[in-house]
């Protein structure tokens, strides 16, 4: 039986990789709906190879260049724009998954039109449950759908919790490649470049996902995913170095057995398991050969080279609405980085100084969410400005 599945975010490299996957098997996966940003080329070859029932792009201004670009299709998908557009199509039809590849706090409101609709989600988007998660889990349980992890981490926490009994799970164990700076000392952190921070040892992935990993960001946010996602304490998540990034995260167990999950560095294999669940399908990808890996070290983070990783925690204990202030200013100070306004060590204290000037609602609503979102963009702006005065 075919699985439908829509793709929010098909342009981007989560997008496009799992595009890759439902091409590679056609009997098991068809498109319904898919939505885009702006790159107007790229989505219309993609509409044209898949044929959804229904396509929405973000930049309305695009969709007069989309309805030309695919005019010769027939026959002819639904054609919307702009945010609530992607929210029709997140909660269109008979797709059983939805697969959130939309990067940043942009992805939540989709998500969550999603969830209404009684959709499962393949959930590639971080913020969802960072900026919101004491929102989406109520309406995780209210609706009944189901979460499968789609990024490398949390597949590997799901993956390695099947079979084991509920409460047995006692510690999470997140690995950490190190990012672009891992061999770096600290003293030179001051002067990197961004072509530096860029270069991923392991991965490759977008500009923000990959800044967010040199500064260990991605491993703060993701402990914070986890907590929702698996229901444990901030105490119980602990964060390893790991620089041949082959064990993609392991569980500790009531009685201290660890399991882990292994492979190549390839985001196909998390993304994959999360469209086939509870299913393996066969591929004709490498498997993974341990006496080629040789070795696998492992080493504690180093909080002086990654305070981004302390901030996290302290944001996720804080709980509230201090979740999405974190990562509203992680995003803001990563573009700010990237259009060379701030330098590398401007991010963690773009960030600090904006969660220090937060105050917390403890049970917040959606809209407390929202708004804690924009209050912390404009206050990581004001707060550049106060550095920019200072230095």
């Amino acid at each position: 039986m075919v699985k439908k599945i829509t793709l929010l975010g098909a342009t981007g490299s989560i997008g496009t990789q799992t595009l890759d996957i439902i091409a590679a098997f056609p009997e098991q996966f068809a498109v319904v709906g898919m939505t885009a940003g702006s790159n107007v080329e790229r989505f219309a070859a993609q509409i044209r190879q898949f044929r959804p029932e229904i396509v929405a792009i973000a930049r309305a201004e695009k969709l007069p260049a989309l309805k030309e670009a695919i005019a010769q299709l027939q026959p002819q998908p639904i054609l919307l724009a702009g945010a609530e557009g992607v929210e029709t199509v997140a909660a269109y039809g008979d797709a059983t998954v939805v697969v959130t590849g939309i990067v940043g706090c942009a992805g939540l409101l989709p998500t969550i039109a999603a969830i209404k609709a009684g959709k499962d989600l393949a959930l590639a988007n971080k913020e969802t449950l960072i900026a919101a998660g004491c929102v989406v889990n109520p309406l995780l349980a209210e609706h009944r759908v189901r979460i499968f992890p789609a990024d490398s981490e949390h597949s590997a926490i799901f993956q390695c919790l099947q079979g084991v009994p509920p409460g047995g799970l006692r510690k999470i164990i997140l690995t950490a490649s190190g990012g672009a700076f891992r061999e770096r000392p600290v003293e030179e952190l001051a002067h990197v470049t961004i072509a530096d921070a860029l270069k991923h040892p392991n991965w490759s992935m977008g500009r923000k996902i990959t800044i967010d990993s040199a500064t260990l960001m991605n491993k703060g946010l993701e402990v914070i995913e986890a907590h929702f996602l698996f229901g444990l304490d901030y105490d119980q998540i602990e964060i390893v170095i790991h620089p041949q990034s082959i064990i993609h995260s392991l569980i500790e167990v009531q009685d201290t057995s660890v399991i882990a999950q292994l492979g190549w560095p390839d985001m196909r294999l998390p993304l994959l398991y999360a469209l086939s669940y509870p299913e393996r399908l066969p591929t004709p990808w490498e498997s993974l050969d341990l006496v080629r890996c040789a070795t696998l070290t492992f080493r504690e983070p180093d909080h002086r080279k990654y305070p981004c990783m302390g901030l996290a925690y302290a944001a996720g204990r804080a709980g509230g609405t201090m979740p999405a202030v974190l990562n509203a200013a992680n995003e803001e100070a990563v573009a700010l980085f990237l259009a060379e306004r701030i330098p590398f060590l401007g991010i963690p204290a773009v960030i600090e100084r904006t969660c220090s000037r937060h105050h917390v609602t403890s049970s917040p609503s959606l809209e407390d969410i929202l708004e804690a979102d924009r209050w912390a963009r404009l206050t990581a702006q004001e707060t550049l400005t106060t550095l920019s005065q200072a230095s």
